[in-house]
């Protein structure tokens, strides 16, 4: 059974940074994708960024050149890094992992207020 789990998150002033990090386990799949989704209130759900098994990453628009992903070399955590925040950055944080069937953390909120 995968689980996917968050931990980060919390309150953040406008300019300041944050780093959310996820953990898989229970998986045996060789190719994989895990990324960060967001949902700003009164929102649609957003892709923020993804990194795959071998290190490939996407960049949401939205967000790139102030957030980046990584994983480690067990590939079983990854890391969304941001810097820069806005107040629009102020959604529910979701983790996520594929190989063919999606797996969802439970979210994490940032908050971006002075």
């Amino acid at each position: 059974q995968v689980q996917v789990v968050e931990s980060g998150g919390g309150l953040v002033q406008p300019g300041g940074s944050q780093v959310l990090s996820c953990a898989v386990s229970g998986f045996t799949a060789r190719t994989y994708y895990m990324g960060w989704f967001r949902q700003a209130p009164g929102k649609e759900r957003e892709f923020v960024a993804r990194i795959n098994w071998i290190g490939d990453t996407t960049i949401a628009d939205s967000v790139k050149g102030r957030f980046t992903i990584s994983k480690d070399s067990a590939k079983t955590t990854w890391y969304l890094q941001m810097s820069s925040l806005k107040t629009e950055d102020t959604a529910e944080n979701k983790c996520h992992w594929t190989d063919v069937v999606d797996y969802w953390g439970r979210g994490t909120q940032i908050t971006v207020s002075s």
